[in-house]
């Protein structure tokens, strides 16, 4: 009971409570995040579009998004991490039901398009606020959590997402909107503006200080080349949203069974996810994230050779495996890479390699499958995924050793006159100062980062 108990303590305690009004927030739209899952179906199925016509679509969500999080991330520094929430909900609500509506190609891909702007331009505010308000030493939990919501959400919704497209495809979209709209509701009422947010934005608004533009993460060398490192492993993941719905369809397996057997990722996550964090946490991450990408890699390459729901539903299986141990060990390394007068900005730019991923995955994944076939398409993922593996053992003494430094830097308080109010300390972290990564770490830019022919070689 004791075990129990110090470990009940251990996963959930300790947590500011701006941290778990996010967390419910969450888990509510995931509940309902059931659009994304079915739109590659609906799109080939129920309109009549090519994969190829649905392949553009679901890129222009991508491309939205691509937009989205860069104006995001500097809208959660300039204007702030709450109100840029609000808008991208509200706005993100109005488009979901817009979508449904949507008919003919065009209008399809114009509402994807603006949808996957405001859908995700949320992204980059709520990553910047959940490292505010979560000290350094707990985020490798709280991100853990933060994904198990997710997840348990996803699972759910996976369920009935096939359920509810039986019922009317317009249903779907109603349900989406109406959890984003939830979402927003309990930012408005419980969730305040982080004291480093508040200052930031105010000081940039009053010209009293320079924090960078929207292009400064890109000449951070050592964030980009983790950033695209990111943005190949994207490239193969997202396969799973919009290729795997139709290569099973093309099995002759219905909405309902690809919805239970993409529950499966979910379900193994929330009960997994919990204990990952005690399994990596003296372990190097670049270390953990090779490992992942290899047994990701090996998932889908499966997929090549499934043809019935349980093979289908082994290789989600393998892949998820290597999804739950990368998400923590990524999500706590881009906040150590992040500084704290820049995160919107860095985690916009970071979710843009997801946006980037998913505006291509779906174009090249159905020119794959039309052109090559659908074996070249599962095994050219093992191979990225084996290549992006090297690549992580390679950089990443870079990453962690810009890390290092900037730690040293946030630990670096300000002035006395400055600082916050001891007795505010315990939703979030003091406020510190740190300078633009161009001013404070020179000598990582000069000497400890790959040459620059070889970061751009990656992809």
């Amino acid at each position: 009971m004791r075990t129990v108990q110090g470990w009940l303590a251990e996963t959930f305690g300790g947590l500011p409570k701006t941290f778990w009004y996010l967390w419910t927030g969450t888990l509510i739209n995931r509940l309902g995040s059931f659009v994304l899952i079915l739109l590659a179906m609906y799109l080939t199925k129920e309109r009549g579009f090519s994969e190829s016509q649905a392949g553009l679509a679901l890129g222009a969500w991508g491309v939205g998004g691509a937009v989205g999080t860069m104006l995001g991330g500097v809208l959660a520094d300039r204007w702030g991490r709450r109100p840029t929430l609000l808008t991208a909900h509200l706005g993100a609500a109005v488009l979901m039901v817009a979508l449904g509506f949507a008919r003919d190609l065009p209008m399809v891909i114009a509402a994807a398009l603006l949808l996957g702007f405001f859908a995700e331009g949320t992204r980059p505010a709520f990553s910047a606020m959940m490292i505010d308000v979560v000290p350094e030493k707990d985020r490798l939990r709280a991100f853990s959590l933060n994904y198990w919501a997710i997840n348990v959400g996803f699972a759910c919704a996976a369920l009935l997402a096939g359920l509810a497209a039986k019922a009317d495809y317009l249903l779907v979209f109603t349900i989406d909107a109406a959890t984003i709209l939830i979402t927003a509701l309990i930012i408005f009422v419980k969730v305040r503006e982080p004291r480093r947010a508040a200052a930031t934005a105010t000081a940039t608004k009053s010209g009293t200080k320079s924090s960078g533009n929207m292009l400064t993460p890109l000449r951070d060398r050592a964030f980009v080349s983790f950033m695209l490192l990111n943005f190949l492993i994207a490239m193969v993941f997202l396969q799973h949203i919009s290729m795997l719905p139709i290569a099973m369809s093309d099995d002759g397996l219905s909405p309902t069974t690809f919805g239970s057997v993409i529950a499966l990722n979910g379900v193994l996550i929330v009960l997994g996810q919990l204990f990952i964090p005690r399994l990596i946490k003296d372990r190097g991450r670049p270390q953990v994230l090779a490992l992942a990408a290899v047994i990701t890699g090996l998932g889908f390459g499966l997929t090549a050779f499934a043809g019935s729901a349980w093979l289908y539903a082994g290789t989600v299986l393998i892949w998820t495996m290597g999804e739950m141990l990368s998400s923590p060990s990524n999500s706590s390394l881009v906040a150590e890479l992040s500084p704290a007068a820049l995160r919107g900005r860095y985690q916009g730019v970071f979710s843009l390699s997801w946006q980037g991923a998913s505006a291509f995955a779906p174009v090249l994944g159905g020119l794959t499958r039309e052109h090559l076939g659908n074996s070249a398409l599962w095994l050219g993922c093992a191979v990225v995924t084996g290549v992006a593996a090297v690549c992580y053992l390679s950089f990443g003494h870079v990453w962690e050793r810009r890390a290092a430094v900037l730690r040293s830097v946030t630990a670096t308080p300000l002035a006395p006159t400055t600082r916050a109010p001891e007795s505010s300390t315990t939703d979030e972290e003091p406020l510190t100062a740190h300078p633009a990564p161009d001013a404070t770490l020179p000598e990582i830019a000069a000497n400890q980062q790959p040459p620059t022919s070889r970061l751009t070689s990656v992809p």
